[in-house]
């Protein structure tokens, strides 16, 4: 089974993902700001993150650059509804991931 966490401060996206997640087979955790993320990132081993953009308490640009300042390889995907493509280059800048590997793939 899939472990992911997902760190987005929309209560009901959080919960029709969560909810989907579940369904496929994937265990979700939540945070709702990126300070809660992180500590629950440094404290558990996670296969994948699903990262907003917009969070208190520490954004998801940063929270992903300190992830990867730390040496954390973990697959990053970032939700957001941001669609210019400066805010694409500043993620991907961040770590941010393009794609999943296989194994992590959420659908066949």
């Amino acid at each position: 089974m899939l472990d992911v966490l997902l760190v987005e401060d929309d209560y009901d996206l959080a919960t029709t993902v969560a909810q989907y997640l579940e369904l496929e087979g994937i265990r979700c955790d939540h945070a709702s700001n990126g300070v809660r993320g992180l500590q629950l990132l440094l404290d558990h081993d996670y296969d994948a993150l699903l990262l907003d953009l917009n969070l208190p308490r520490l954004d998801g640009l940063t929270l992903c650059r300190k992830l990867r300042d730390m040496g954390y390889d973990i697959p990053v995907l970032m939700l957001t509804a941001r669609d210019q493509l400066q805010d694409k280059l500043d993620s991907f800048r961040s770590g941010t991931d393009t794609s999943l590997p296989n194994h992590l793939c959420l659908t066949n």
